[in-house]
């Protein structure tokens, strides 16, 4: 049986319908899942006469389409509104009760702009935490997958808080937390991945690791206390750290860049966004895959953004959409 997936356009303004037909028209991908297209059926044939046939597209005819339209005006490539906010959303909900209803078993995003569904009247931080509430599950975490085509190494990076300003990151960060995703990401190297006994690196909050408290007083109080207790109840788990957060990315880079003689680990734990998605973004930007793990059902989404300024223009880069169905159908598996 062939995985059955629902996948969205995203912020119909944006670069979603682009990508997702230029990677369904990908021979290997079409043959390999059962996949139904959630969205707005004329703006993908409008997409498709933009494009094609300088682009290889695949036909919108040709694909199953649960069209979702709330009639509320033109769509303009690259100009994103309330209107195309309400869509997306409209979008990810139709894709969710149905995953829910047992019709598909996987969803894969395309990328919505936050600030437009927030003008559309619709406050949630993002997709992610949509697919939670809706699921009705509180342990989630946001993992980033990508394979290197250099090495096949696979780095696997669980970000600890997400979508938050900085300056609140200290205050979020609690040990109760940190357990919730480490419990995350054990369970999803153990049973998506198939890594029974994981090495898993966890980086320092502070520069040098707070440096014996010297530079910052979290891991010394807390981090490393927990980190040791943690180590003795997952005694199969291999746990290294607080790592250094600027040495943590180096064995994982030279092992993604095809170095054999590196051993890296099989998933790091960031604890904030940019300390996690800037090394997995400068090494894997176009091949990195958002996950969302502790849902009922496999969710991904490439990991880039709407790219209103090259919406419609023909140049966008499907190859993380093709990485994001790609996992989809492997975890379905």
């Amino acid at each position: 049986m062939r995985p059955r997936l629902a996948i969205t356009l995203g912020d119909p303004a944006g670069i979603g319908p682009e990508v997702v037909l230029k990677a369904l028209a990908e021979p290997a991908i079409a043959r390999s899942c059962d996949f139904t297209l959630v969205g707005t059926q004329k703006l993908l044939e409008q997409t498709y006469k933009l494009l094609s046939p300088a682009q290889l597209l695949a036909d919108p005819e040709s694909l199953k389409i649960l069209n979702v339209d709330l009639e509320k005006g033109d769509i303009v490539p690259g100009e994103g509104n309330g209107v195309t906010g309400a869509l997306s959303f409209a979008y990810l909900e139709e894709a969710i009760a149905r995953t829910l209803a047992g019709e598909f078993q996987g969803i894969v995003t395309a990328p919505i702009a936050k600030n437009y569904w927030q003008a559309a009247g619709r406050d949630y931080p993002g997709q992610t935490e949509l697919l939670a509430e809706r699921a009705g599950v509180e342990k989630f975490g946001m993992l980033f997958v990508a394979k290197s085509p250099q090495s096949n190494f696979v780095l696997r990076t669980l970000l600890a808080t997400t979508h938050i300003p900085l300056c609140q990151v200290p205050s979020a960060l609690t040990p109760e937390l940190m357990t919730l995703k480490l419990e995350l990401l054990i369970s999803c190297l153990r049973e998506d991945f198939g890594i029974e006994k994981p090495t898993i690196a966890v980086s320092g909050l502070n520069p040098h690791s707070g440096e014996d408290g010297k530079l910052g007083k979290e891991e010394k109080e807390w981090l490393i206390p927990w980190l040791k207790k943690e180590s003795d109840r997952f005694s199969d788990v291999q746990l290294l750290g607080p790592i250094p957060p600027d040495t943590m990315w180096v064995k994982p880079g030279q092992a993604w860049q095809g170095n054999s003689n590196i051993k890296a680990a099989d998933g790091y734990l960031a604890l904030y966004h940019d300390q996690g998605l800037i090394p997995v973004k400068l090494m894997a930007f176009d091949l990195a895959v958002n996950t969302t793990i502790g849902l009922p059902f496999i969710r991904t989404s490439p990991d880039h953004g709407t790219a209103f300024d090259i919406a419609g223009k023909g140049i966008a880069d499907p190859t993380s959409m093709k990485a994001a169905i790609e996992l989809a159908i492997e975890l379905v598996k």
